[in-house]
């Protein structure tokens, strides 16, 4: 399918119009030397927590499990066939801290070519996404090489980019070097975590740049963090930028799956969201604005 708009799952192609409610932002699978002991490895967790967040009302869930953090792109497949939920997966690369160096040191002399064979291989299931990551307040060196490779990956394929921001800081470095210096439109660009550095006035300014705003990993009661996000949530759509917003889980290790796991987004915080900010809003964060953030029309 290509010349027109589709999505890429792990099943294949679909109509952006069929994602219907999506989590942006989590994660059925991952494992990272960081955080030894907390892997999320076990297919049957995942179902488990799959089938809870439709249960609650969730069709698709797109996972930014990057290349060599044990993403299991098998798994998504044959969970996406059990459930029916929509699952999207990731090509790129996280900060270089995840990865054992020898592991790293495979990858990183091609990495344009790793991420669009993960776009584009002909065995299912291929990845819909590229996956990188910033430093903290920085584009540090690494950050500079896996972004330029997604660019250039993007530039071949159309896929879009989402990006890991360490603790929400370095967005608007990061839309200078995608957007203004490699040519990626700021509308095929996905800034995650700009809940973990809750300024309204650099949240504006990131918004005003046109690439869409990932909310993501809303579950820490005692976090500054959360008791803001509604403000900073209806700050932005007051100034205009409802149709930017995502809205994800980002459950990233064993203890986060029970607490409170992925369905946390659909039965506490679209609730939540619902009365504060009205349900067009919420719905808008969850169905439309995942389907033209995810959505291309280049992939081979």
């Amino acid at each position: 399918m290509t010349g027109e708009a589709m999505i890429r799952t792990v099943l294949g192609d679909i109509d952006p119009a069929e994602l219907g409610v999506t989590n942006a932002h989590d994660h059925l699978f991952f494992a990272s030397k960081l955080l030894p002991g907390q892997e999320l490895d076990d297919p049957a967790a995942a179902a488990t927590e799959l089938n809870r967040f439709q249960a609650a009302g969730g069709a698709a869930l797109v996972q930014w499990t990057p290349h060599g953090l044990g993403r299991r792109m098998d798994d998504l497949a044959r969970l996406s066939r059990e459930t029916g939920v929509h699952l999207v997966g990731a090509t790129g690369l996280h900060r270089a801290e995840h990865y054992a160096p020898a592991a790293l040191s495979r990858v990183v002399d091609d990495l344009a070519r790793v991420f669009v064979e993960d776009l584009t291989t002909d065995t299912a299931p291929r990845a819909g996404l590229i996956k990188v990551a910033g430093a903290f307040h920085t584009i540090d060196a690494h950050a500079r090489l896996t972004m330029t490779a997604a660019a250039v990956a993007h530039q071949e394929t159309g896929a879009p980019i989402a990006v890991h921001l360490e603790l929400g800081t370095a967005a608007l470095e990061t839309v200078e070097l995608l957007c203004d210096e490699l040519d990626v439109s700021p509308e095929k660009v996905i800034l995650g975590h700009l809940n973990r550095n809750p300024d309204p006035r650099t949240q504006r300014q990131i918004a005003e740049t046109g690439v869409f705003l990932g909310f993501d990993g809303p579950s820490r009661a005692n976090h500054a963090t959360d008791w803001r996000l509604f403000d900073g949530l209806e700050a932005l759509v007051e100034a205009g930028h409802g149709g930017q917003l995502l809205l994800g889980g980002d459950t990233t290790t064993a203890a986060a799956r029970h607490q409170p796991g992925a369905s946390y987004l659909l039965t506490t915080l679209a609730p939540g969201l619902t009365r504060r900010l009205g349900g067009d809003v919420v719905t808008a964060a969850l169905v439309a604005n995942p389907a033209r953030a995810f959505a291309t029309s280049r992939l081979g």
